[in-house]
């Protein structure tokens, strides 16, 4: 099946100029947070990483919105975007609550069974609860888009979907991770190829000196420049992965979706002596 829509998300790409807005957008939002993460420091990056997150999901929302409705410009984008923003962003904020309060759960229990608090070994268990959180989770989006579900609806949408067709799912993820790893890869390779005159001393370096050397001496080696080329480099790789994702993902719900039965909540009520039903 994930073969399919992988072709299918192509072919949208290639129909729809406007699907890759996003990708333009949050190519821009994420080389400017690594500039002023260089410039500025980590206080205002962070801070920025928020707004311009909350600013990337209208433009992939509105991507969703096109395919939907198999048309659509960069007005649809916009007006479907800011229509069903909070249908996408509330269940993301109980998601990541979810999972923030997992990593707190583990934090807590690691202190009051007195076990050393050891940040690798933290980290790996909280990753470990984590990733099924994501993974049944992953489609709540476009539940809330394309079936117009509602916050916890479009959470249980999800979930059951991925149950359900588990096989399948995780044939796409995997499908997913392969395109990240190509992608970056290639991409590293460049960034390599531009800087490897800066880089070039780091190939003489003994064991001792590969395990203390800190990303602020990389900063330092590849000088101004560098931080430039990585703001480009980091400006494709998002331009890239962004719309050509969500296209899939979108496209691999809708034929997830087929003949899947919608499930209803059952109601209970009752016929008067007119024929009006009355639920309750």
């Amino acid at each position: 099946m994930a073969i399919n829509e992988l072709k299918e998300a192509i072919s949208l790409l290639k129909k729809f100029p406007s699907l890759w807005i996003p990708g333009i957008v949050g190519g821009i939002l994420t080389a400017s947070v690594w500039i002023i993460l260089n410039l500025s420091g980590p206080f205002f990056a962070g801070r920025l990483l928020v707004i311009f997150g909350l600013v990337l999901l209208l433009f992939t929302t509105g991507l969703l919105v096109i395919i939907r409705n198999n048309e659509g410009d960069i007005r649809t984008m916009l007006t479907g975007g800011i229509r069903y923003y909070f249908r996408v962003l509330l269940p993301q904020l109980i998601i990541i609550f979810a999972v923030i309060l997992i990593f707190t759960l583990v934090m807590v229990t690691f202190s009051l069974i007195g076990a050393p608090s050891d940040v690798g070994m933290v980290t790996a268990l909280s990753i470990g609860f984590m990733i099924p959180i994501v993974i049944l989770t992953f489609f709540y989006d476009t539940a809330a888009v394309f079936e117009e579900r509602k916050v916890f609806d479009s959470i249980r949408r999800s979930i059951h979907l991925v149950m359900t067709h588990m096989n399948d799912v995780l044939a796409f993820l995997f499908i997913c991770a392969a395109i990240i790893i190509g992608i970056i890869f290639m991409l590293m390779i460049i960034w390599e190829a531009f800087l490897y005159d800066k880089l070039e001393p780091i190939t003489r370096y003994n064991e001792t000196q590969l395990q203390t050397f800190t990303p602020e001496q990389l900063m330092a080696m590849i000088s101004p420049e560098g931080m430039w080329i990585t703001a480009v480099v980091l400006f494709i790789g998002v331009f890239l992965l962004l719309p050509f994702l969500f296209s899939y993902k979108a496209c691999f719900f809708r034929k997830l979706t087929c003949g899947t039965p919608v499930i209803q909540q059952p109601t209970t009520g009752e016929f008067d002596s007119k024929g009006r039903w009355y639920k309750y």
